[in-house]
């Protein structure tokens, strides 16, 4: 299934959770589907495997169908308690860098507010002249979890979408000691979307080719089978530390391509337009303003 969240045009503080009936076409709307529902991802995800049921019966009906035109698509999830990001978790990446492989999992953050829609805008800050784009493979826990064991992690996983991991190099490579929350943090700085695709819908998601272009023209080119660390390690490492809830956003890290380690280094502009893509889930496009 393809979850989505959205907003009916001229709607805009109504949020709704619906089903995709495929990439790009019509939308169910569960809650006109079925009034118990509710109207944000995260209090559906908490909803567990009812929650999922209905969505199920909801595209089997085909009823309640929304039209792609009269309405606008949201990040498949907002406010989630966590985004949790992987570092330098791309084999081809690494070797970009001139990088040693991770022994284990390089782990950061986001905040929430960064979060934004798939057609968004992304605004650069007057803060920082190195702004960056990073295709990333994003998941999205269903349930709740502590010290998970990696076999079973993938049924705490409620699905896939796609991540731009937007970073002010600046900020995240010479200021505030190189640590590198600020330069990933400023507002607008994690476009999601266009869909949360369920993980039974995915053949391999450890598989699927990734790409970002700017203005059309292809910077980042790989597949996720370069990941050094794959999901289930990821969900059992972090739940380690802390407690996963419904809606926590993880992203995965990016392959090779990033503006900072081209010669000479290019940043994004006013008037860019950055277009991330996965195989199978699809893609985002989000103009720098």
């Amino acid at each position: 299934m393809r979850l989505v969240q959205f907003c009916h045009r001229g709607g805009e503080g109504s949020v709704r959770v619906g089903v995709e009936q495929a990439e790009g076409q019509g939308v169910i709307d569960l809650k006109a589907f079925d009034p118990s529902m509710p109207s944000t991802m995260r209090e559906f995800l908490e909803m567990g495997q009812k929650g999922m049921d209905c969505a199920k019966r909801a595209l089997s009906s085909g009823q309640h169908v929304v039209s792609r035109s009269d309405i606008r698509l949201l990040s498949p999830v907002t406010g989630p308690e966590k985004v949790v990001c992987v570092g330098m978790n791309y084999k081809d990446h690494c070797l970009e860098q001139n990088a040693p492989i991770p022994k284990e999992p390089i782990i950061f953050s986001k905040f929430p507010s960064t979060i934004t829609g798939p057609y968004d805008d992304i605004i650069l800050p007057e803060e920082s002249q190195e702004v960056d784009w990073e295709v990333e493979l994003a998941f999205v826990i269903g349930r709740k979890g502590k010290h998970v064991k990696e076999e079973e992690a993938l049924s705490y996983v409620a699905g896939f979408t796609v991540a731009n991991d937007v970073s002010a190099r600046d900020w995240q490579m010479k200021r505030n000691g190189k640590q590198w929350l600020l330069g990933k943090t400023f507002d607008t700085f994690c476009p999601l979307g266009p869909a949360l695709v369920t993980t039974e819908a995915l053949k391999d998601v450890h598989n699927l080719g990734i790409r970002c272009l700017v203005n059309g023209a292809a910077v980042q080119d790989s597949s996720t089978s370069q990941l050094i660390f794959h999901t289930e390690k990821l969900v059992a490492w972090v739940s380690q530390f802390v407690t996963l809830c419904p809606g926590d956003v993880f992203l995965t890290g990016t392959p090779p391509g990033v503006g900072v380690f081209r010669n000479p280094p290019v940043f994004l502009k006013r008037g860019d337009v950055v277009e991330c893509q996965i195989d199978e889930i699809g893609s985002i496009r989000n103009t720098v303003v």
